[in-house]
């Protein structure tokens, strides 16, 4: 076929190497557009620092957009705060000794039925 075929792009980077993509509808809705710039805007949710939200229009599908905190700003206090609650917490495993708990099973032999 020496003619165009539409909705396909052919890849060439050797002459032995030839792969044909097919470009249709179908692929955007498996995975995401594979695109450097986005031909529209798009709503989005911007989060500030001290919590407030913003809509803007954005140039990449995204639903929210979250700003860093500058712990430059806080408080020593707040920024202890925040910096022990980015580390993980640690588990605690308590064991008990449950030999002795005061459990009589003779006394509920009564309702065992024979």
């Amino acid at each position: 076929m020496s003619g165009k075929m539409p909705g396909v792009l052919r890849v060439t980077w050797h002459p032995l190497q030839t792969i044909l993509r097919g470009l249709n509808c179908r692929i955007a809705s498996v995975t995401k557009m594979h695109r450097k710039t986005y031909e529209r805007m798009y709503p989005t949710i911007v989060v500030l620092p001290d919590g407030s939200s913003i809509n803007i229009k954005y140039h990449e599908p995204r639903h929210i957009i979250k700003l860093p905190l500058n712990l430059a700003t806080l408080t020593e206090a707040e920024r202890k705060l925040r910096l022990l609650a980015r580390k993980p917490k640690t588990v605690i495993k308590m064991e008990e000794d449950i030999d002795d708990d005061g459990f009589d099973a003779k006394r509920y032999l009564k309702f065992v039925k024979k």
